[in-house]
């Protein structure tokens, strides 16, 4: 039987491979130390857990609205009224099967065939792929190293064509960690205005942010970027709940309705349960956050100290999320490989480090590395990278 063409086109997950082969060294008994994770190494926080309890002991297991139940619209309302400042309604919400579903709609309702989408490389890696399976079609900016990996007006205003229908900006990001400033944001938002450019302004990690700056949105900035933006976040970064599955976007009326028109005929409705958990989430306070930030804040100083310290690895310092992002061409050039994907498959099964090569985020002499993992794993890691850097030469 021949499959569809729009799935020929997917780009396997670059963390495929990597992740199957350290299971299955692990599986064997070895002592495989996995820094691809994209989720906090916290369990939910016991009053969510409580609330799920109790939604189910309450019979709210039944179908919901197709847009998410009207009592979480109502705290994603309040989120973003405290946390942003932004003024949305209700009808401007459409809650989602997390965060990817809310992108993934986004791009069915938004592309026509042949739509081009800007989309800033390093990328998290299922951006191109939406894109794609919309019909549209994918336009990498390389955001360069000395410019923290962010993307420059020039950069963006070069790229632009009569076909470019939106722009993603991701701040924090995943991979890099990068942020972008208040100023940074209104230049790109500036261009976008002046091109009718589309934004969706990725923003899960913002409630994990290391640097003492506040996130902005760029829907903050002007009420005519606030028009042209849809936000796309959830719960499972700000409250380590990745396996709940509950995202949101926000942002026209026009395009929310039609997102919810579609999802009524693929999802139904996110899960119930879920949303109950959801809406207890956005009704505590920040304590459970602020305790994570400040552990992930103490393993980001030490893993990028241990990073800088390894020969042929540079590194931009991360503002935010949970990843490192090193550049490890140099290394890997030493070692006798020609790309850094063979360089960490080797270094797994050699040292059992797993890291997630950077070529699937658009950046091919970079790797990934999350610090969402015991401090006592990642300094052990990082042994075992420096020896395999100092000792291994591809025969």
């Amino acid at each position: 039987m021949e499959l569809a063409n729009r799935v020929k086109t997917l780009t396997p997950s670059s963390t495929l491979a990597i992740t199957a082969k350290a299971k299955e060294l692990k599986q064997q008994g070895h002592d495989v130390i996995a820094l691809g994770a994209g989720e906090p190494d916290f369990n939910t926080p016991g009053p969510i857990l409580v609330a799920a309890e109790k939604a189910m002991n309450e019979g709210k297991t039944k179908y919901t609205p197709s847009g998410g139940i009207v009592e979480l619209k109502q705290a994603i309302v309040n989120k973003f009224q405290k946390d942003n400042q932004l003024n949305y309604t209700k009808e401007q919400i459409i809650v989602t099967t997390g965060a990817k579903h809310a992108l993934y709609t986004l791009f069915q309702v938004l592309l026509n065939e042949g739509d081009e989408v800007i989309i800033p490389a390093p990328y998290w890696v299922s951006y191109p792929e939406q894109v794609k399976l919309a019909g549209g079609t994918p336009v990498f900016i390389p955001a360069k190293e000395e410019n923290q990996f962010k993307l420059t007006p020039q950069e963006l205003e070069a790229a632009i064509t009569r076909k470019t229908k939106a722009i993603i900006i991701n701040s924090p990001s995943n991979p890099t960690g990068m942020m972008y400033n208040k100023d940074e944001l209104k230049q790109l938002g500036d261009i976008c205005l002046k091109h009718d450019l589309l934004i969706v302004s990725d923003e899960i990690y913002e409630k994990l942010i290391y640097s003492g700056e506040d996130h902005v949105s760029i829907a903050q900035l002007s009420p005519e970027l606030k028009a042209q933006t849809v936000i796309i976040n959830g719960v499972s970064k700000s409250h380590s709940m990745t396996g709940w599955r509950i995202g949101y976007a926000v942002g026209p009326n026009e395009i929310i309705k039609a997102m919810t028109s579609l999802a009524s005929h693929s999802t139904s409705n996110p899960t119930s349960i879920a949303q109950y958990a959801a809406l207890a989430a956005y009704q505590m306070d920040d304590s459970f956050n602020e305790e994570m930030k400040g552990v992930f804040s103490h393993r980001l100083e030490r893993l990028y100290q241990l990073l800088t310290e390894l020969p042929g690895v540079s590194c931009v310092k991360p503002e935010g999320a949970f990843y490192l992002f090193p550049n490890v061409q140099e290394a890997v050039r030493k070692s006798g490989f020609s790309n850094v994907d063979d360089w960490a498959k080797a270094l797994l099964e050699e040292e059992k480090v797993a890291l997630i090569p950077g070529s699937g985020f658009g950046a091919p002499n970079n790797v990934r590395l999350s610090y969402a993992t015991s401090m006592e794993a990642l300094e052990e890691a990082a042994k075992r990278i420096k020896h395999f850097i100092l000792h291994y030469k591809k025969a």
